[in-house]
């Protein structure tokens, strides 16, 4: 029986402009950083919550032949690959620190919806991020 995740994946094409990008402007913390081999096995994740951790994983062999990860980097700079979830207890707040750190691409800004308020950014790699404040009581939807 699985009793919980404890590592996901999201592609990405460079390992330091993602760690900057996920700890320095996102605000996520690095869990593990370490060579083994020709993998850099690096994971970050939401502050003081061991339980989780994000392998910013770059495609390249023993994981991948050649050609497959040549062509998962393709996928990556279009943007097709991954997205990942978060909450947070004041999305406008976050928006706004976000945009001080210099991050610009939004996909949407903070927006009210019956479940919370959620916004949508992306990675340097086109990787989707939401992230939602969820809704103190929830609400019925209705159509």
């Amino acid at each position: 029986m699985i009793t919980k995740l404890n590592v996901t994946a999201l592609k990405v094409l460079d390992q330091d402009e993602a760690l900057d990008f996920y700890v320095n402007k996102l605000g996520l913390e690095v869990a593990q950083d370490f060579q083994q081999g020709p993998v850099r096995w690096l994971t970050v994740r939401v502050p003081g919550d061991p339980s989780t951790e994000i392998y910013l994983e770059r495609p390249a062999p023993p994981a991948y032949d050649d050609a497959t990860a040549g062509q998962v980097r393709e996928l990556i700079a279009k943007g097709a690959i991954g997205w990942v979830a978060f909450q947070t207890d004041d999305v406008r707040d976050l928006y706004e620190t976000l945009k001080a750190r210099g991050v610009t691409d939004f996909t949407q800004e903070p927006t009210d919806h019956f479940y919370g308020t959620d916004m949508g950014v992306r990675d340097p790699f086109g990787n989707g991020i939401r992230i939602l404040q969820p809704a103190k009581v929830a609400q019925e939807a209705t159509a």
